[in-house]
């Protein structure tokens, strides 16, 4: 009786064993891993701040003065539709896009200032170490912008279309274009455009 139950035991263990050892032996890899894992590079707090510095520098290099100076003062730019209607004003764009850092791209009507859509497009920073899910709000404005002036057709082709308002507040729109109005009155004026920012 005690034979039968040793080798019982003795059987009992060795499949036992088999089960056993492999998962002991991963767990073991995985605590071993886990104290050689390498440093994670110390965070920076400056590191944004430089981003952006280095975004609005090629930004103000790629647009012309009069967008420079209206993302500048307004935080956002206009691009005129390439579509022409002969509209004065516009260049003859029947319609234009203001584009907003990390928000969508609104289109409207260049003389009625009706909203028409938004359109949701996105540009993720996917370069390493650091890469992450937004690049800096310049760099933004300007992927929009190039996709805008370099194939206009093809980004609103590919971008999520929406009404106006799934994202952007269309009275919050409505004041931005009332400031542009003002800002580009200032500016044939010659007065200093910083003073058209602020809204009604």
């Amino acid at each position: 009786m005690l034979l039968a139950l040793t080798v019982t035991a003795l059987v009992v263990l060795a499949l036992l064993s088999d089960l056993l050892v492999p998962r002991l032996a991963e767990q073991w890899e995985r605590h071993r891993a886990r104290r050689h894992r390498a440093p994670a590079p110390p965070y920076d707090p400056g590191r944004e701040r430089r981003a952006e510095q280095r975004a609005r520098a090629l930004l103000q290099s790629c647009v012309n003065q009069e967008e420079w100076s209206m993302y500048r003062d307004l935080g956002f730019i206009r691009v005129w539709g390439s579509q022409r209607d002969g509209a004065d004003g516009t260049g003859g764009a029947a319609y234009g896009y203001l584009v907003y850092p990390h928000k969508p791209i609104v289109a409207y009507l260049a003389q009625t200032h009706r909203l028409l859509n938004e359109y949701c497009v996105t540009f993720p920073d996917e370069t390493r170490p650091y890469g992450s899910a937004r690049l800096p709000d310049s760099d933004d404005v300007l992927a929009k912008w190039m996709a805008l002036t370099g194939d206009e057709r093809r980004l609103i082709s590919t971008a999520n279309m929406h009404l106006p308002g799934r994202q952007i507040d269309p009275a919050q729109v409505k004041r931005d274009l009332w400031r542009l109005t003002q800002w580009e009155r200032a500016r044939l004026r010659g007065e200093p455009t910083s003073k058209s920012a602020s809204s009604p």
